[in-house]
């Protein structure tokens, strides 16, 4: 997965129970294509995590099925500018799937539309930036004793009549971690289990359990949850990065990062059977060579356990 707000995202345009037909691609194209298609919502969608994750391939052949799937009208990498209520901002990078493939217009159209879509819903905070405050206490040893714990057991340090025993800050371990939950200090709770005590105090446990019960504070609210809009949107050519208001895409992919032979544009049948190479010069020199793919193409499809493809090629 990757990170926070980051990673793989449905265009939106297929029904979830929609069962994708990928026969117009070659067949490793559409087996990357179905592995694409079953990564959950916010996958990471580098060539590199995914050849990690790939039974079949490596990095460079999942590169050039990834370019294809781009060409072919089913990825987009999108960089969107999110703005946050508190004006705090981020730069999000997400790669947009559709398993229908689309055409170099309608993912214009769609990236336009990005612009001033309201993102609440999708919004996580801490985008672009590790900020998990609770690694730490995660990290610590399992048998470090923890906070309410702690606050119980010093009681005593704070008004000798309140000494709890070992077995009574376990008992009691839950009700003041509940207080932490809600809001409360161990200040909180110190000051709450000393203040005003009897002279003589002959059941510190049953004080204690009675005052963490009685003067419970109130459930913290959840903080409502800060309004996120695109306040801008770009394609960007998922190798380099570089965005289309720098350099021209072609289909989804800069031109330095698309061999020059395929600059032209995504044709599917080129990448099962390509122009045979010129011949030397022979017998037959300068006659043209026709070289009949069609059942090349047919056996490598149905390999695959594709349909033949079009016209029953």
């Amino acid at each position: 997965m990757a990170k926070s707000g980051y990673g793989k995202r449905l265009a939106g345009d297929a029904k979830p129970d929609t069962e994708p037909d990928f026969a117009h691609l070659a067949p490793r194209d559409a087996e990357f294509a179905t592995f694409v298609d079953h990564l959950p919502d916010g996958a990471a969608m580098g060539h590199k995590v995914i050849a990690a994750e790939h039974p079949r391939y490596g990095q460079q052949a999942t590169r050039t099925s990834l370019r294809r799937l781009t060409e072919a009208g089913h990825l987009r990498w999108v960089k969107e500018h999110i703005t946050v209520e508190d004006n705090s901002m981020r730069w999000v990078t997400r790669t947009y799937w559709s398993r229908e493939p689309k055409s170099p217009e309608w993912w214009a159209e769609f990236v336009r539309e990005r612009h001033g879509r309201d993102v609440t819903d999708a919004y996580q905070s801490g985008l672009a930036r590790v900020d998990e405050p609770e690694e730490a206490e995660a990290a610590a040893p399992a048998d470090r004793p923890s906070t309410a714990h702690q606050t119980l057991a010093q009681l005593r340090t704070a008004d000798r009549r309140m000494a709890l025993s070992e077995g009574e800050c376990r008992q009691l371990e839950p009700r003041a971690a509940e207080w932490l939950e809600r809001g409360a200090t161990p200040q909180d709770i110190t000051r709450a289990l000393t203040d005003a005590l009897p002279p003589t105090v002959t059941n510190p446990g049953g004080l204690a359990r009675t005052r963490l019960e009685n003067k419970m504070p109130p459930k913290r609210q959840a903080p409502a949850k800060a309004r996120a809009r695109v306040t801008r949107a770009v394609m960007i050519c998922p190798f380099c990065e570089e965005p289309d208001t720098s350099v021209e895409l072609i289909n989804g992919i800069c031109t330095e990062c698309c061999p020059p032979e395929e600059r032209s544009g995504y044709v599917p049948d080129t990448f099962l059977a390509r122009p045979p190479r010129p011949r030397p010069a022979g017998d037959d020199a300068g006659h043209d060579t026709v070289v009949d793919v069609t059942e090349k193409v047919a056996e490598l499809r149905r390999a695959a356990g594709l349909p033949t493809g079009r016209g029953g090629v």
